[in-house]
């Protein structure tokens, strides 16, 4: 559950809590700005600002202002102070603007959290001027929600809105939402090594799947987010389908991407692919039909997997990939084989 979600079920149970985001970084401090946490009215964590004694400070501080409603920038301790107080520390400043989660805001969070599900773009503006509070959400089409923007605002809304990263510009914080884009590639072999590391340039958030350890690890897949080992039925059972996801199947054998189809097409993922030529893959979706998979099932399935470039190794094979990736991400509606 993300940030978002958390504090729309705070809100909706009557309850509040505040909200800890890292403004600014100085030097190699261990949370990027937009970096977030919430604390709950009852004292539960929810995320991360860097962990160890900073992190005890924003909590401990969190508490306190709580119970009056007061935002707040806290500046952490410097690596000098913190090696004073017992805690190395990673070096480095950490600016951690604290805020009151209430009520006030309860449309503006709740079309914040509805945007990251449905994976559409917007920005949360976020004002701090002597510890007065703003805040707005402008979704893809300009609209907002909270408090009307300055003129000021209004600037870095338009100048800024397509940043990847949140931005801090004097007291204003301009965040963008963070969406996701969930690969699971089943198979570690050399197509799956590139397709991994050109997903990953392409911003999608990268699971490798296989049950050989000797292929599936970090030394060959470094820029994958992770890793998993395991028999097929096992590992969806673990991974979490919300009809977002896009599916990869380049196993090693016509009989593990058969058993990987069957179980990927009994899920809402948003792009099916399987690697093959095209008598493999007749054979293997008369196999589903076999298995009682209707034809408007198995029409989800692309394959043999790819944008026809004429590719034949494994690093053309991956662009070919990874763009039919990137055409479906861009298609406001699934993309179907065509």
């Amino acid at each position: 559950m993300n940030i978002y979600a958390v504090i729309n079920e705070y809100l909706q149970t009557g309850r509040r809590g505040m909200l800890a985001t890292v403004i600014k970084r100085e030097g190699p401090a261990p949370r990027d700005v937009g970096t977030k946490m919430f604390v709950g009215e009852e004292g539960t964590i929810f995320g991360t600002v860097g962990g160890g004694y900073g992190e005890a400070e924003v909590y401990n501080e969190a508490l306190f202002l709580m119970n009056n409603d007061q935002t707040k920038v806290l500046r952490l301790l410097t690596e000098t102070q913190k090696a004073e107080a017992g805690d190395a520390g990673c070096g480095g400043n950490l600016h951690v603007l604290l805020e009151p989660v209430t009520a006030r805001y309860i449309d503006l969070y709740r079309e914040i959290e509805s945007a990251e599900k449905d994976r559409k773009k917007g920005i949360v503006i976020t004002g701090f001027h002597d510890g007065v509070l703003s805040k707005t959400f402008v979704d893809k089409n300009m609209n907002c929600v909270g408090d009307a923007l300055a003129d000021e605002a209004i600037l870095l809304r338009d100048s800024l809105f397509h940043e990847k990263k949140a931005v801090l510009i004097g007291e204003v914080l301009v965040d963008p939402l963070r969406i996701t884009f969930p690969l699971y590639l089943f198979g570690a072999g050399h197509v799956s090594g590139y397709v991994s590391m050109i997903a990953r340039i392409a911003e999608f958030d990268v699971t490798v799947i296989d049950d050989r350890e000797e292929f599936a690890n970090r030394e060959r897949f470094p820029d994958a987010d992770l890793i998993i080992g395991g028999n097929i039925h096992d590992t969806f059972e673990c991974l979490e389908f919300t009809g977002n996801e896009y599916v990869v199947i380049v196993t090693r054998s016509h009989e593990t991407d058969a058993a990987v189809l069957y179980e990927a097409l009994q899920k809402p993922a948003r792009y099916i692919g399987m690697i093959g030529s095209t008598r493999k893959v007749k054979a293997i979706l008369g196999q589903m039909r076999g298995k009682g998979l209707n034809e408007e099932n198995l029409k989800r399935v692309h394959a043999p997997i790819g944008i026809p470039i004429e590719a034949e190794t494994p690093q053309e094979i991956a662009v070919s990939i990874v763009a039919e990736l990137i055409a479906a991400r861009n298609s406001p509606h699934p993309v179907f084989v065509r």
